[in-house]
């Protein structure tokens, strides 16, 4: 009796160290390096309409990346536009070199 108790014991034993080592072994995965180090994006949603235009559109601009976007919905076909997206950057960068009259060198 004694010695199936003993055996018993060092078997648990065996499964409770072997599920501590599992468990402290950190595991051999690849991970993408690109999408971790972005994060998502704060997001700032304006609502505004069109000139000329019965529907209403929704600016998003992206603070993260400096991205802005528009959507509107189009009642008769029942669908959302979107459009693509222009980085204010660019955008700003040259307009700062037109303002002032200097030219932007590379």
């Amino acid at each position: 009796m004694k010695s199936t108790v003993l055996w018993l014991l060092v078997i648990v034993n065996a499964v409770l160290v072997g599920t501590f080592v599992f468990r402290a072994v950190p595991d051999n995965a690849a991970h993408a390096q690109a999408a971790a180090a972005r994060r998502p994006g704060d997001y700032l949603l304006i609502p505004g309409a069109l000139s000329g235009g019965s529907n209403a559109v929704v600016y998003v601009l992206d603070v993260s990346t400096g991205a802005l976007s528009a959507m509107g919905y189009d009642e008769p076909r029942n669908e959302i536009n979107m459009m693509t997206p222009l980085q204010l950057n660019r955008v700003f960068d040259a307009g700062a070199a037109l303002g002032t009259g200097a030219t932007k060198r590379k």
